[in-house]
């Protein structure tokens, strides 16, 4: 796997584009190898950037919608066309499997095309009239929007940015993640060909080029998915100048089986849903609670599916669960683990190692999962971001609901049982943005439909569907006098 560093640049003009000293990004499976040499952007580079941006937005802006939808489709085929290019380099910088990096791009071409559609069918003029006047009410592109993209599920989470903007007529900025900005941008380079030069731009760097950028005074608005220290960083900065802004943050989101809930369906789904990429999405799994009837067989069930991973290099063959992507978070999960094991609660570790001579030179960490746990601990209470999961059984649902509702974050969560009525009234008593019912995430209908985003600490505004594309737009209303 050991080859000569890439060199990575910024996107300005639909150019290649130098600026600010290097870093380096090493492989998370493997810390020996320096992948990229990545440019830092500096503040005179962000200017660049931004610059491009606003001068391409009025043309963006005034090119008609039907061409702009067109533009965008084309360009979800291109993201199509490159992901074989990019699968294996997305796995070495970020640390997640080639196989999950291939269906993220699918699921972003169908963003892409889902706000297409959502552009042609949402952004026409609401009309009104009567004898003595007429009123309009357009909606209208704000200018240059500044997308700081995250490295967990990098080309999904920007094409949920970029591509509503586009779809409205604004022109764009991404900030991409230190540890995972080599496929993006890839992708970004063929996605911005199919647009006038300075509609799509990307800079590459950390916490001082997402300030700058924040900063610009041509930004009208920041759209973030990260952490909440940084989200209130953001939005300290973005108030000095009333700039808009939005954040889709972390989630504690709990399972909570229901006593008739299928275990056939729910152990895959929810073993899924917690350790696809190692645990490391904002909605996975990330607690279950379990009635006591049905927790010696649903915990027996998930152990067992639990000794089927194989931890390990995400390009070695036959490897289902990488490594932690940055060191940051490996520590912190290391460090949890310890306090977990401390506490007297019964630390069940699964799965085979894939590569015991990597084992040291990358931020590996076995799946385990966690019973006989305190519901207070704060494995159970805050998000652990990484393949531990805790099993709480319980007696009064009505308690798991208080508690649940108690927390600070409220992104997803989900329902599992065959009565739906039931389900539903447990599903509407829940504090969070989406719950899903007897699955662990969206099906091709959600992504398309569902707004996307939390409530209290987890997030402000929604991305996808027709209420996504609505962050990308402001009001104009106009009252014609007859």
């Amino acid at each position: 796997m050991a080859s000569e560093p890439i060199l990575l640049d910024h996107l300005i003009d639909n150019a290649a584009a130098e600026g600010g000293p290097r870093a380096e990004l090493r492989d998370p499976g493997n810390l020996d190898e320096v992948v990229a040499l990545v440019a830092q952007a500096d503040s005179a580079t962000v200017d660049r950037a931004v610059r491009s941006a606003h001068a391409a937005f009025a043309g963006w802006r005034d090119t008609p919608l039907a061409e702009r939808s067109a533009r965008l489709r084309a360009a979800a085929d291109t993201l199509i066309a490159a992901a074989d290019e990019v699968t294996a380099i997305m796995a070495r910088e970020s640390g997640m499997l080639p196989g999950t990096n291939k269906a993220e791009i699918g699921m972003a071409a169908a963003i892409v095309r889902d706000n297409a559609d959502h552009a042609e069918s949402s952004l026409a003029p609401a009309c009104f009239e009567d004898a003595e006047s007429t009123v309009e009410v357009e909606k209208v592109a704000v200018g240059v929007i500044a997308a700081i993209v995250p490295w967990n599920a990098p080309v999904i989470l920007a094409m949920r940015k970029v591509s509503p903007a586009l779809a409205v007529g604004n022109t764009v900025v991404v900030k991409t993640a230190p540890t995972a900005p080599i496929g993006l941008t890839r992708l970004l380079h063929a996605f911005a060909a199919h647009f006038p030069a300075g509609v799509v731009n990307v800079v590459q760097g950390g916490g001082e080029t997402g300030s700058a950028l924040v900063g610009h005074p041509l930004v009208a608005r920041v759209s973030f998915t990260g952490g909440l220290k940084v989200a209130q960083i953001i939005m300290k900065q973005a108030a000095a100048d009333l700039k808009r802004v939005s954040f889709e943050l972390g989630g504690n989101d709990p399972a909570i089986l229901l006593p008739d809930a299928d275990l056939d369906k729910a152990v895959p789904r929810i073993m899924g849903g917690a350790f696809r990429r190692a645990g490391q999405f904002c909605f996975a799994v990330k607690r279950v609670y379990v009635p006591r009837a049905l927790a010696p067989e649903l915990i027996a069930r998930m152990k067992a599916d639990l000794d089927k991973f194989v931890v390990g290099h995400p390009l070695t063959a036959g490897v289902t669960v990488g490594p932690i992507n940055n060191k940051g978070q490996f520590d912190y999960l290391l460090g949890l683990r310890q306090r977990v094991r401390a506490s007297g609660a019964t630390y069940l570790e699964g799965g085979s190692k894939a590569d015991p001579q990597l084992w040291d030179k990358g931020h590996y960490m076995m799946p385990a999962l966690v019973t006989d746990i305190d519901p207070e601990h704060e494995l159970v209470t805050t998000e652990q971001f990484g393949p531990i999961l805790p099993i709480v059984v319980y007696d009064d649902l009505d308690a798991v609901l208080d508690s649940i509702n108690a927390g600070e974050l409220g992104l997803g969560s989900s329902v599992w049982g065959e009565d739906l009525d039931a389900a539903l009234d447990v599903a509407r008593r829940i504090e969070a943005g989406m719950t899903f019912i007897n699955n662990a995430g969206t099906s091709r209908l959600g992504q398309r439909h569902m707004p996307f985003g939390g409530v209290k600490r987890s997030g402000i505004g929604r991305e996808s569907s027709p209420v996504g594309l609505g962050e990308h737009y402001a009001l104009h209303a106009m009252n014609y006098h007859k």
